[in-house]
């Protein structure tokens, strides 16, 4: 039987919602899914190579105030970053970390290169919109 699929559409940059994505990830892969993320406008930001797993250069979608609190929250319970569970995933089951090229020039990354190393290509929105009509589960963050 072939593996279910999983399209995340991740369009937030923001510390707690990429972590939030990297716990479902998690549970996508330990499932054995086969996940296509498809990293949209702020969460482009995010995968830049000079921002990625920095939480200073995050910011926090739900109540800013509470970032301190989370991510030392985080710290002490020895919760992997959002990049972490983003490699792991990627060991354990067929993840492929697709950029929006459109929105990767919005931020100043053009390449592949430009990105953290766990981004596997730059497409269109179009890849996208097939990725979402051909999964079993499709997610919004």
């Amino acid at each position: 039987m072939e593996p279910k699929k999983m399209c995340l559409g991740l369009f937030s940059g923001s510390v707690d919602k990429l972590t939030a994505a990297g716990i479902i990830l998690g549970g996508a892969a330990a499932l054995d899914m086969k996940v296509d993320i498809y990293v949209l406008l702020q969460g482009a930001r995010a995968f830049r190579k000079d921002i990625g797993d920095n939480p200073d250069k995050l910011q926090m979608a739900e109540n800013p105030a509470l970032k301190e609190e989370f991510l030392q929250s985080l710290k002490n319970l020895k919760v992997k970053t959002w990049v972490e569970f983003f490699k792991e995933a990627k060991e354990i089951t067929d993840v492929k970390i697709h950029i929006c090229g459109l929105a990767g020039k919005i931020w100043g990354a053009e390449k592949l290169e430009d990105f953290i190393g766990i981004a596997d290509d730059i497409c269109g929105i179009s890849a996208y919109i097939t990725g979402a009509e051909e999964a079993d589960v499709n997610l919004f963050i």
